[in-house]
This record gives structure tokens, sequence and C-alpha cells, in this order.
């Protein structure tokens, strides 16, 4: 597997239709969730992609700036494909992002709004739930931080 962080301005046109297509297989086909999936969130994102060694996307995320959906630097839209789940990639994926968050945005305090059956995921890289739950596009989520 390979990871890469990419500043939206640097995806090529096919990357990010590899991401959009990804997620939205993900979380408006799997999930049954229909939502707004192109927010304007994207155009100053920074997204980790995960390819598989044939160079196929099996995992993406994005990481925004401060003051666009937090007061702090948060972590979306995670997703890995479902022929490469229970291989620890989202936990690798969280690690890296973390990582990148820290090196290269000079960040601390990372925020998350989690689907609430991934609370325990998201404690165990030390995010605390911030919220009570609530329904976002009819799934339960919690706002968690990670100081």
């Amino acid at each position: 597997m390979k990871f890469i962080f990419k500043h939206f301005s640097s995806l090529s046109v096919s990357e990010f239709y590899e991401i959009i297509r990804l997620r939205i297989k993900i979380f408006v086909v799997e999930q049954k969730c229909a939502y707004e999936e192109c927010d304007e969130k994207d155009k100053d994102a920074y997204f980790l992609m995960v390819l598989s060694d044939d160079a196929q996307l099996v995992g993406t995320l994005r990481i925004l700036k401060r003051g666009v959906s937090f007061p702090q630097v948060s972590i979306g839209r995670v997703a890995v494909d479902a022929r490469y789940r229970g291989q620890r990639i989202a936990r690798q994926m969280l690690e890296a992002a973390i990582n990148f968050i820290a090196d290269e945005l000079k960040e601390n305090e990372i925020a998350l709004s989690a689907q609430s059956y991934l609370v325990k995921f998201y404690s165990s890289f030390g995010f605390e739930k911030i919220s009570e739950e609530y329904l976002e596009d009819g799934i339960a989520h919690v706002d968690m931080l990670k100081i």
C-alpha cells in the first residue's frame, strides 16, 4: 500500500474523480445516505489517498483547515473500500493523518464528526467525545476532539 497526501490544488482530475467515486460508493450507495457530496470544503482540503499495489484507490480521507468545519483542524470523509476492510488500513490512515497534521500543518488539536458506531475506534487514537449524539444525514454521529 502506498500513502500519498496532496492538497486539492495538486490533485489531477482523475485522482479527484477516484476520491469522489469511492466516497459516493461508500457513503451514498453502501450506507444509503443521501447528502451533498460536493460541499465546497474539498477546494482547500488536503487528501490522503491509499493506493493498492496495482495503483487502485482503496482508501481516502480529507483534512480541513481550522475554521472550516470546526475551530480546530479536522479529519473527515474517512473511507476504505469494502474489499480492503479488516486489514487495519483505516488505522494506518488515521495514524498517517495525525502525523501529517502535526508535522506539516503544525497543529495539535484535531476534531472530527464520528459515526457513533466508530467512537471506540477514534477513542483509541486519543479522541474524546465533546457532544451528545446527533443525526447527520440520518446517521447517528458525535463530535470528537483530540488535544
